[in-house]
């Protein structure tokens, strides 16, 4: 397993990184004890924010790349230690629900999820917001490349590219889970179009589908 700790305004000491990664190897000995997806690479990036307004200035993300599934967790504190601390605590809850999916697929065949089918462009999807769009939309990353671009009237800040992995809406939706965010871009293994699945504010999943003009 490949690890990379990188600190951003704040200096990964020594005993910094040796803690983060004894937290770390938490969620790998998860994953290997129940013979579930190698873990190849755990990326951890501690980060303090400098304004003073913010009462938990410390952020620690985790992004743990598998051959399946990329589980994603972000948390914050008021010292780096509790960040990790934390934010180690929600990545094993991520990969345990994981793990009972699984189980529960395994026993009862390919588990639906809820989702609420929309017609698309033009339903309104709740729990989907700007801020949400500047994050990582799909939860396959690890083939993303970053690229900036800033257009006039300053609307465009960022663009990002992701390889779209063929799969069904019900397995968008479960990793949509792990790596806890509000929308998951994705290709319709039935149709080969761009869907987009999103979290709403009423505990079910809406399910976004292009329509021809």
């Amino acid at each position: 397993m490949k690890t990379q700790i990188k600190g951003r305004n704040v200096t990964v000491t020594e005993p910094l990184h040796d803690y983060a990664s004894e937290k770390i190897e938490r969620v790998h000995k998860l994953l290997q004890q129940r013979r579930i997806d190698e873990v190849t690479q755990v990326e951890l990036e501690l980060r303090v924010e400098k304004n003073p307004r913010i009462a938990e200035p410390c952020i620690a993300e985790a992004t743990v790349f598998t051959r399946g599934p990329v589980i994603r967790a972000s948390e914050s504190a008021i010292d780096m230690y509790a960040a990790i601390d934390l934010v180690i605590d929600k990545l094993v809850r991520r990969v345990r629900k994981y793990l009972s999916k699984l189980r529960d697929r395994t026993r009862h065949g390919h588990a639906k999820l809820p989702l609420v089918e929309e017609s698309v462009l033009e339903s309104e999807p709740a729990a989907v917001d700007d801020a949400a769009l500047d994050e990582e939309a799909s939860g396959e990353s690890a083939a993303a490349v970053e690229d900036p671009a800033v257009v006039d009237g300053g609307r465009i800040v960022k663009t990002k590219r992701f390889v779209l992995k063929p799969m069904s809406p019900d397995e968008a939706t479960f990793r949509l889970e792990l790596v806890g965010h509000d929308f998951f871009v994705f290709t319709n293994v039935e149709s080969g179009h761009i869907n987009v699945v999103y979290r709403r504010g009423d505990g079910n999943y809406g399910l976004i589908e292009p329509m021809e003009s």
